[in-house]
């Protein structure tokens, strides 16, 4: 048999539903702003029932609605997809903000900019070799020369700058990823602990959502959820979270890299020292790009080499304007037009992987190449310019012979500005064949030698590399434009599910609104049905 007060308690349950969702109504539309925040529901059941007799059989009458819980809405399917997305955008984005800064570096559109002084080197020389006798003209040459040295240099000091702004950049992104991790941790217990008894952690696996959103954006990232609800994360093998345990990864001290003058770092789990690496992201993006900064030292570097060695023997083989009895036809032989005078550089390529130069027998790489790149003090002295070697010798050829031979004869006039043509067109020419004229005056074939740059011309090997930079930034733009428009998809995919509509809330409201009405109405009127019955009837014989 029913209880006397059996409607009483099915509308008081009624009440409570519609009051627990119109508070959760005003949780979602309060937290709609806030990121990472997963719009919540109201599961309703009913609750059990009750038998009562009718004539001959049984029937089941309901006893109101019970909160069965508050789930959270979201998608794992569209999670997993926008951490492993998110991933690749943090790489793009990080490799693309760094070919940015190396093509503000190699800026062609500057009048500074290293391609203007290297124009204005070349033209120098152009221009001495039809005024090889005006003091102006040589001084000209040497001025250029030094400016085109000093904004090399200048160019490399830019791009070790750039590696130790990515290199903080990287120990920032380190920091934050064990920030974080320590954050699930704690989270993972939480959760853990609250949900052991049945109920759903939805705000703190909100935030602990987010977390892993903002991880992914740094480095690639799996996620395992435990049976108990405890995340645990993994990088690229390496298991970072486990429940409420974790590692830490560590940034070394700095390593001295003398050869590109910078210090560098390495990451490793500092728990067991091994090495570390993110696979993908914002912070592998950020370590290939270091990568990217030293190629372009190295290219550098070339270009040095090429100058102290290859155009420095060019020089060589020319002469003065600066007797010396002792000297063979009483006419000084120019020295080298870069670096120190009487160092003998030479360029080092019998190892294919370990390509330097050296320095009178000592080893140079990278920026300790660059470094060597400094004008002659000799041609910078007083009366400097009579040092530099534009007139070649006069030869005599005999082509009976074979090969042909050369005869040295004699200097030619002041005037004479063939070595510097040669010189000259060392920056736009390829490596020559083999050729008389290319000889110096003891029979060495001048352009024959090693060069630093390759086969290519001087020109056409820093307008590979900057075409290279060009393409490169392209390429990577039209990637993180891609990728921006893959995760904008992602993002409205994943928001159609856990965002806050408004409209639907209001609808929401609307509903829990009157079924708490229509609960209270039905409980007044029960209360004055069994006011009417108690008070109002069995009053005989009072």
């Amino acid at each position: 048999m029913l209880s006397t007060f059996h409607g009483l308690n099915t509308m008081v349950s009624g009440i409570q539903n519609n009051r627990v969702g119109l508070n959760t109504v005003g949780h979602n539309i309060s937290n709609s702003s806030t990121e990472g925040y997963s719009r919540q529901q109201v599961n309703s059941v009913a609750t059990r029932s009750q038998t009562i007799w009718s004539y001959s059989r049984a029937n089941q009458i309901g006893s109101g609605v019970g909160v069965y819980g508050i789930s959270r809405a979201r998608d794992i399917y569209a999670d997993r997809q926008y951490w492993k997305e998110n991933t690749t955008d943090g790489y793009y984005n990080a490799k693309a903000k760094n070919y940015s800064k190396l093509e503000t570096i190699f800026n062609d559109s500057d009048d500074n900019s290293l391609q203007a002084s290297m124009e204005k080197f070349y033209q120098a020389w152009v221009d001495c070799s039809t005024t090889a006798s005006t003091a102006s003209s040589r001084q000209n040459v040497i001025n250029a020369g030094y400016n085109f040295a000093e904004t090399l240099n200048a160019t490399a000091t830019q791009v070790q700058s750039q590696i130790e702004s990515v290199y903080d950049e990287i120990i920032l992104s380190v920091d934050n990823i064990n920030s974080m991790t320590d954050r699930v941790t704690v989270l993972n217990g939480q959760i853990m602990e609250m949900e052991a008894n049945g109920s759903s952690a939805n705000d703190l696996r909100d935030q602990r959502d987010l977390l892993v959103d903002q991880l992914s954006k740094i480095m690639h990232i799996s996620v395992n959820e435990t049976p108990n609800g405890m995340y645990n994360l993994v990088c690229n093998g390496t298991t970072l979270v486990n429940g409420t345990s974790k590692v830490t990864i560590a940034v070394s001290k700095p390593i001295n890299n003398e050869v590109y003058g910078i210090s560098d770092y390495t990451l490793n789990i500092k728990e067991s020292d091994i090495p570390f690496n993110p696979g993908n992201g914002e912070l592998y993006g950020q370590l290939q790009s270091v990568l990217e900064y030293k190629k372009y030292i190295d290219r550098l570097a070339n270009m040095a080499g090429f100058l102290l060695t290859t155009l420095n023997d060019q020089h060589k083989a020319g002469y003065t304007l600066e007797e010396d009895a002792s000297a063979t036809y009483g006419i000084k032989q120019g020295g080298n037009f870069y670096g120190e005078t009487g160092a003998k550089y030479v360029w080092d390529s019998s190892n294919p992987d370990d390509l330097h130069m050296t320095k009178d027998g000592v080893a140079k790489r990278g920026i300790q190449i660059i470094k060597e790149l400094t004008i002659n003090q000799d041609l910078t002295a007083t009366d400097g310019h009579k040092l530099l070697a534009t007139r070649s010798a006069e030869r005599e050829i005999n082509e009976t012979t074979d090969p042909p031979t050369i005869t040295i004869t004699g200097v030619n006039g002041v005037a004479d500005g063939e070595n510097a043509v040669w010189i000259s067109t060392l920056f736009n020419c390829v490596k020559k064949n083999t050729s008389n004229v290319d000889k110096d005056s003891s029979g060495t074939l001048i352009n024959q030698q090693i060069r630093a740059i390759g086969d290519e011309s001087f020109y056409s090997y820093y307008n590979t590399s900057m075409t290279t930079l060009g393409s490169s930034t392209e390429n990577m733009n039209n990637k993180v434009e891609f990728q921006s428009d893959l995760m904008t998809q992602i993002t409205n995919l994943r928001e159609s599910t856990s965002g806050v509509n408004w409209d639907e809330e209001l609808t929401n409201m609307i509903t829990f609104q009157q079924g708490y009405a229509a609960c209270s109405r039905c409980l007044t009127t029960m209360d004055e049905m069994l006011d009417k019955l108690i008070n109002s009837t069995g009053v005989v014989g009072r």
